[in-house]
């Protein structure tokens, strides 16, 4: 076959001579026969040289690495590797073999040159790739191409969505005709187009008004609505979401100075006109579905009514009502079991009432109110009709929707002439459709207990008929809750029993056995936890609720559902089961004075006893409540009202009372629910949630309880609790929680600071009650590495530092680890402290001997390293005033001692200090005489 060596050398004959071919014959023969490694790599370096001249780049880029795997600085096979990576377009590894290139010979002007050229093709590319412009159009080809696969057209549409909420890329796709591209995406009728445009829209239109407006003009407002109008719920939510954007950017979300041309340009009222009225006419529209019709009903009740109830204006609520009213009752009307009604969804009428109710508590005085009740006592009166009972039961399902909004208005229809009449004879009617409706405008009625004890006079006897004769279920269960609502009318009181002994325990087991049957329909069990909702006020019910693990379970089942009219229902439930309700305080002195003036008192249940409720409590977590209060939270909160918020955080507060449930609680999802209570909802429901959370972050891992970037969430709500109209349990949980949380990373740290939370820790500190001044002082403990907290330590003009070193000196062994620790982080970081603490009190010297000379090692330890701190501040004076004191015999003794693994720390810490003081001249080593 013949030598390498001389194989090698032809080839290298006819490459200078310009015979390629022959050149890499040559050199592929060499290869073949040869055996040397270094050979070997010389003649693929030279092929790859061959293979670059003819332009055979994939070739040449292979030689080279064959070359390179045997000499890492083969400086030819790099350059040529890199030569042909180039013609390749794989630029960033081009760069990086000629960049290896110019380390190994940094003085070659040839790699230098590519190098730099390299880089600036590098940064070209980049810009052109990344541009936004090309980005914009590259995304509308892919999602416009009919031939391209799912995942692609996917990809694309997420990518349009972020790069529209950034400004820079929302601005480049409106100018480069996006807004077109966006209307033929939303023409094609496939769902995923059209929700990646209406999404991609929102994000255009937030936060600018300008290009809100224009948008509005350019799509349409019909064209909007009649998005949100499909049958499809992630495309009306996603239209909702689109027209909250709008209405945000248009009402103040703009935050741009636009000059003189404002007031002409941007004038967005007659657009905000426009889009509430085509609201109003969705609202009532057969053309909506159900979905639609809920996401309109959901944007007027977030954005008539206003938020603040001391803003003046109100004219939108005005508005509303006048040309509006009369849809919304008819919505809250509508029986699905009749022909010819509205599409609607489990959640329509509920959503309804909830809009009633918001505007009746936004309107200012009783002329406004009077027109709100004269228009629904008119729009009633006008579907009253003997002779059609279906717009009899539309009339009668109104004021049930009025009934569960504003209740006084629907109470007001009630009493008036005839319509409770009208209501017990529809429970008599044949039809049962009549009877349904009858029945639940009674069990609304009866919410007040002045109205219960009427009805209980007047209706327990139709009721219980009702009950007795019906073969349907979905009537039977209705009657049954009637029942159940009036024998609860005496709350928890136990004195107040409605009914006889025993009547509401077979009244729940009823509840409890079409809760727990499947082949019910879900609304019909759901009224099974009505029932409940009433029942267990009673304490004999709660028992047996929790013993039935079934029926809690199926209860959890449906709180998770679609259906979310539940979610009051399974709230109250909860709270009762849990005793989380608001308790007036009992003064026994007043207690025995009713009695004497032979007044009412209440009385509690012998079950209601805190034995009972803990043991309730086990057994909802065991049952999997967590799971399904997780899922409750996230509700949508037309649904989820303030008030169903408030019980939901009572309900998690009390679970969360037993430190040893609080693992169970993080398991299954509690802490990241926990957090949207504490923010939005009732003063008193944040406060609760605020509490629960403040309960789990104090002895829960952080990073597992509120994973990802929730843990920064947690902050806020626990330094809420450190307010001084809290109560003490309120302020010690809280502090707890952010010790655990300062003692988790810097950045929590600067998190708690940024939140000025400090102050108000600092204050506790000085607190009478020991529990909370030893958790004040672990928390500042663990925050004493923030560089923020060591500069307010290092100002002058306040007792901070002092009262570090006088709590060192206190008789509790963790309150003298948590400030010792702090002094000693102190001390260490920063050295100007070091002296500052012997001017703050003349007692420093006392205290650090008697931390030096502590029983506990690790009191001693913390001691000894503030000592050392000291030594180590480049004050020579307190060194030597240190050393010339009795810290120098404690030392002594301490070093000296033998090893010993329960106080190693401090024997090692006090032979540093040793040793410092030997460094400084201080002391001499001991020397034996020769």
């Amino acid at each position: 076959m013949g030598d390498p060596l001389q194989l090698k050398d032809e080839g290298n004959k006819h490459f200078q001579a310009g015979e390629i071919d022959k050149a890499i014959e040559c050199y592929s023969k060499a290869i073949k026969v040869g055996k040397d490694k270094k050979v070997l790599a010389v003649i693929y370096r030279n092929r790859s040289a061959c293979y670059l001249k003819k332009e055979s780049y994939a070739n040449a880029a292979s030689d080279a690495s064959k070359a390179i795997d045997v000499d890492a600085a083969d400086v030819k096979a790099l350059f040529r590797r890199c030569q042909a990576l180039e013609k390749l377009g794989k630029l960033d590894m081009a760069f990086k073999d000629v960049q290896r290139c110019a380390t190994i010979e940094p003085k070659n002007k040839t790699f230098l040159e590519t190098l730099r050229r390299l880089g600036a093709e590098i940064q070209a590319k980049l810009k052109t790739t990344f541009s936004t412009d090309s980005r914009v159009q590259n995304m509308f080809d892919i999602l416009l191409d009919e031939e391209l696969d799912k995942d692609k057209k996917e990809k694309a549409a997420n990518n349009l969505i972020v790069l529209s909420r950034e400004e820079a890329g929302a601005e480049r796709i409106f100018q480069n005709n996006g807004v077109s591209l966006l209307l033929t995406m939303i023409e094609t009728g496939k769902p995923e187009m059209i929700l990646a445009a209406v999404r991609t829209l929102s994000g255009m239109c937030t936060g600018h008004k300008a290009r809100a407006m224009a948008i509005v003009n350019m799509v349409g407002i019909d064209k909007m609505c009649s998005i949100m109008a499909v049958d499809n719920e992630e495309i009306a939510l996603a239209a909702c979401n689109l027209f909250q954007c709008i209405n945000d950017s248009l009402t103040g979300g703009d935050k741009r100075e636009y000059g003189k041309e404002e007031a002409l340009v941007l004038d967005a009222s007659k657009d905000l006109k426009t889009i509430l009225l085509s609201l109003l006419e969705m609202v009532a529209s057969k053309k909506v579905s159900g979905h639609g019709r809920d996401q309109a009903l959901n944007l007027l009740s977030k954005n008539v009514p206003r938020k603040n109830k001391k803003e003046p204006d109100h004219s939108r609520t005005l508005f509303t009502i006048d040309y509006g009213l009369k849809k919304i009752l008819k919505v809250c009307g509508q029986v699905p079991e009749l022909p010819d009604q509205l599409p609607l969804t489990e959640n329509t009428q509920l959503i309804a009432s909830v809009l009633l109710n918001k505007l009746y508590d936004d309107l200012k005085c009783d002329p406004e109110r009077d027109n709100f009740r004269d228009l629904c006592d008119a729009y009633i009166k006008s579907k009253i009709d003997p002779n059609d009972m279906d717009k009899t039961i539309h009339a009668v399902n109104t004021i049930s929707g009025l009934l569960q909004g504003p209740f006084d208005v629907g109470n007001a229809l009630i009493g008036h002439q005839g319509i409770m009449e009208m209501m017990v004879a529809l429970c008599a009617s044949e039809r049962e459709v009549d009877q349904m409706v009858a029945v639940e405008a009674l069990i609304h009625s009866s919410t007040k207990m002045s109205r219960a004890s009427f009805i209980i006079s007047n209706g327990v006897s139709l009721l219980k008929d009702i009950y007795k004769k019906t073969k349907n279920e979905k009537i039977k269960i209705r009657a049954l809750v009637g029942l159940c609502k009036l024998g609860s009318a005496g709350g928890d009181d136990y004195s107040l029993r409605q009914f006889a002994e025993g009547s509401t325990e077979k009244l729940a087991k009823q509840c409890r056995k079409w809760l727990c049957n499947p082949q019910i329909d879900n609304k019909t069990r759901n009224w099974a936890i009505e029932g409940l909702a009433y029942l267990t006020n009673d304490a004999d019910v709660k028992d047996d609720f929790v013993e039935d693990e079934l029926a809690m379970k199926a209860m959890f089942e449906l709180a998770k559902s679609k259906d979310k009219t539940i979610l009051y229902a399974v709230a109250c439930t909860l709270v009762n089961c849990t005793n989380s309700y608001e308790k007036k305080e009992i003064i026994p002195e007043l207690v025995q004075l009713a009695k004497f003036s032979k007044q009412h008192v209440p009385e509690q249940h012998p079950k209601d006893k805190k034995d009972f409720i803990q043991k309730r409590v086990k057994r909802l977590l065991k049952a999997g409540v967590i799971s399904a209060l997780a899922v409750m939270v996230k509700a949508d909160s037309s649904i989820l009202t303030d008030q169903t918020k408030e019980m939901l955080s009572r309900v998690f507060l009390a679970l969360s009372e037993d430190s040893k449930d609080r693992g169970v609680i993080v398991a299954q999802g509690g802490g990241k629910a926990l957090i949207p209570l504490a923010l939005e909802g009732t003063e008193a429901g944040k406060v609760k949630a605020c509490h629960a959370i403040a309960r789990i972050a104090s002895i829960s891992n952080p990073e597992i309880a509120f994973p990802g970037e929730r843990v920064y969430e947690v902050v806020r709500p626990l330094v809420n609790l450190l307010h001084t109209d809290r109560d003490g349990t309120q302020n010690y949980e809280a502090l707890r929680g952010l010790t655990n949380l300062a003692g988790f990373s810097e950045k929590l740290r600067v998190k708690i600071v940024k939140e000025n939370a400090l102050q108000d820790i600092e204050n506790y500190m000085f607190e009478e009650h020991d529990e909370i001044r030893l958790a004040a002082t672990e928390c500042i403990c663990n925050l004493v590495t923030c560089k923020d907290v060591q500069d307010r330590y290092l100002q002058d003009g306040n007792d901070r530092l002092k009262l570090l070193v006088l709590l060192c000196g206190e008789d509790d062994d963790k309150l003298q680890i948590a400030s010792a620790g702090a002094l000693a982080m102190l001390t260490a970081a920063q050295k100007k402290i070091c002296t500052k603490m012997t001017l703050v009190t003349t007692q420093w010297m006392e205290i650090l001997q008697r931390l030096c000379l502590h029983d506990n090692p690790m009191i001693q330890h913390r001691g000894l390293v503030i000592v050392y701190n000291l030594l180590n501040s480049d004050d020579n004076e307190l060194a030597k005033k240190l050393i010339e004191s009795e810290i120098l015999e404690i030392l002594s003794v301490i070093g000296k001692a033998e090893d010993n693994p329960t106080r190693q720390d401090s024997i090692e810490a006090a032979r540093a200090c040793l040793v410092k003081a030997m460094d400084l001249g201080l002391i001499k080593p001991f020397t034996s005489p020769s």
